[in-house]
């Protein structure tokens, strides 16, 4: 199979899929992009795609960035970026379950508070009750976001959100 080569509509889809990637590379935050290891030109072509507000240059830029990832193994940029996107995912499912938590505990569902416990060890039982008490106390008063960004932040701090 390896003695024929690669039909157009094969080439074509790679070339895509790396602009994809290169789509990607460039969507990713500055920070993100220091802990990938890349070549030196790849690197200032995704500074320069970044920067590039036109939007018939960017697409341009992107597709320069596709030719040079068409010249290394890209394996490792992918995997890079699955692990990003995967820790994202992990933050995400995070803060819904902080939320989950204190949507729970401001309506007065105080089996909650033992969940919380059993996850986050470290939790202190008289002030997660004393903030949840206040969260559901205020819930309709003028003091309700206060005490509910209160509870949200303790939540967020025990669970190492």
């Amino acid at each position: 199979m390896d003695d024929y080569p690669k039909s157009r509509t094969q080439l074509k889809k790679e070339d895509k899929a790396l602009q994809k990637l290169g789509e990607a590379l460039v969507s990713l935050p500055t920070d993100q992009i220091a802990d990938i290891e890349l070549p030196d030109e790849l690197r200032e072509a995704v500074d320069l795609a970044r920067k590039t507000r036109s939007h018939g240059a960017r697409r341009r830029q992107l597709k320069y960035i596709g030719k040079l990832l068409r010249a290394i193994d890209c394996g490792p940029i992918r995997q890079a970026i699955q692990n990003l996107q995967a820790g994202d995912l992990d933050k995400i499912r995070a803060f819904k379950k902080i939320e989950s938590w204190r949507d729970a505990l401001k309506a007065g569902n105080r089996q909650v508070i033992e969940e919380i416990l059993e996850t986050c060890p470290q939790a202190e039982r008289q002030r997660l009750t004393q903030l949840a008490r206040n969260a559901h106390a205020h819930a309709e008063s003028d003091k309700a976001v206060t005490s509910s960004r209160q509870l949200f932040r303790y939540l967020k701090e025990i669970s190492g959100g």
